[in-house]
């Protein structure tokens, strides 16, 4: 019988491994197919190589999302407050300075305050003629009326201000809370602490307003107390 052609292959190759040295090792040979060698190591390389790069463009991706994420964030941080309440503030000042300046007869002035005293509150008040002293007497019975009127207006300014003080609260309150950047936050706390400034200064102009009126009450009973003396003194003079 005639060995096939694959048979006498296969044979040849088993006489060429059998006269091979002993230990010696056979390096895998490459694949052929259609033409095209194929080489397991360079392969491998090859994958290794594309993992690396492929994890490089990860990271690469992940700086730039960062860098993106810290630019919305700082341009968050340089946004505006949307809400303003300093006219309404600046307002609400103006109608309470507008208040103490329409005070009647003495002022909040230092000059026409001593002037008034020394006219009509002081010693030199007595030694005027009895028609003046009654003149005096009413001049400082009208600046007491007058001067708690004054401080019932400004108390009345102060309450209307309250009205749009609690407005104004809840509105830069709520903007705090949605605020979305430091700048958003800080305007806002700077406009709480303006309008505690305005409420501040409120309680001060009442508080003024009171005290004159208090003030000037008081110097009227202590003049009339003097003048009751003077005319007394003089009753007995000319008797």
């Amino acid at each position: 019988m005639k060995m096939s052609s694959l048979s006498r292959a296969a044979l040849a190759g088993l006489m060429v491994v059998a006269m091979l040295p002993a230990g010696s090792v056979i390096a895998p040979a490459s694949a052929q197919i259609g033409g095209i060698v194929h080489d397991p190591r360079n392969y491998s390389q090859n994958i290794l190589t594309a993992a690396r790069t492929l994890e490089q463009i990860n990271n690469q991706i992940k700086q730039l999302q960062n860098q993106a994420t810290s630019l919305v964030n700082e341009a968050r941080n340089l946004q505006s407050l949307p809400v303003s309440t300093l006219q309404e503030l600046q307002g609400q000042v103006d109608r309470t300075r507008e208040l103490l300046g329409q005070v009647q007869r003495v002022a909040f002035d230092v000059g026409d305050i001593q002037k008034a005293f020394d006219a009509r509150y002081k010693s030199a008040a007595l030694s005027v003629p009895q028609a003046a002293m009654v003149a005096n007497a009413e001049a400082r019975w009208n600046n007491s009326v007058g001067a708690f009127q004054d401080a019932m207006k400004v108390q009345a300014g102060v309450v209307t201000n309250m009205g749009g003080a609690r407005q104004s609260i809840g509105t830069l309150v709520t903007a705090s809370q949605s605020a979305t950047g430091a700048l958003q936050a800080a305007q806002a706390g700077n406009q709480l602490l303006a309008l505690q400034s305005q409420q501040l200064g409120d309680l001060a102009a009442a508080i003024a307003a009171q005290g004159r009126a208090e003030m000037l009450e008081a110097a009227r009973a202590a003049a009339a107390e003097a003048e009751g003396r003077e005319r007394f003194r003089r009753f007995r003079k000319g008797h």
